[in-house]
């Protein structure tokens, strides 16, 4: 019974989906315009190649704020159910911590958290 109610589920949910997307197409306006197409730059001309490498520090930066953004939100899916783990919850969640505060130490050892 549950197998069949999650099929309908999906099956409703890709129903409702694709009639949004063909309803949007039916009432989107069609005009074209060969500057709509250009990629915008904020009215000021490059100078240069538009093309130019990044350090990868950038990224490392970007994923690891990703990660511990991530994190935060298992955080909160624990803090709501809490009262109900009693002690081993509390265990699990600080060697949760402790694993996410060796992953910072390790990276601010690397210097992934330096601006340069």
């Amino acid at each position: 019974m549950n197998f069949i109610l999650l099929v309908v589920v999906i099956l409703i949910a890709v129903i409702m989906v694709a009639a949004a997307v063909g309803i949007a197409r039916l009432i989107a306006p069609r005009s074209y315009n060969p500057q709509k197409s250009e990629p915008y730059e904020c009215g000021i001309p490059t100078r240069g190649k538009s093309w130019m490498q990044f350090k990868v520090g950038y990224y490392l930066y970007a994923i690891l704020f990703l990660m511990f953004d991530v994190e935060t939100v298992f955080l909160f899916a624990w803090a709501v159910v809490v009262q109900d783990l009693g002690i081993y919850g509390l265990a699990s969640v600080l060697f949760f911590l402790l694993i996410l505060v060796l992953g910072l130490a390790y990276a601010w050892k690397k210097g992934a958290l330096e601006w340069k």
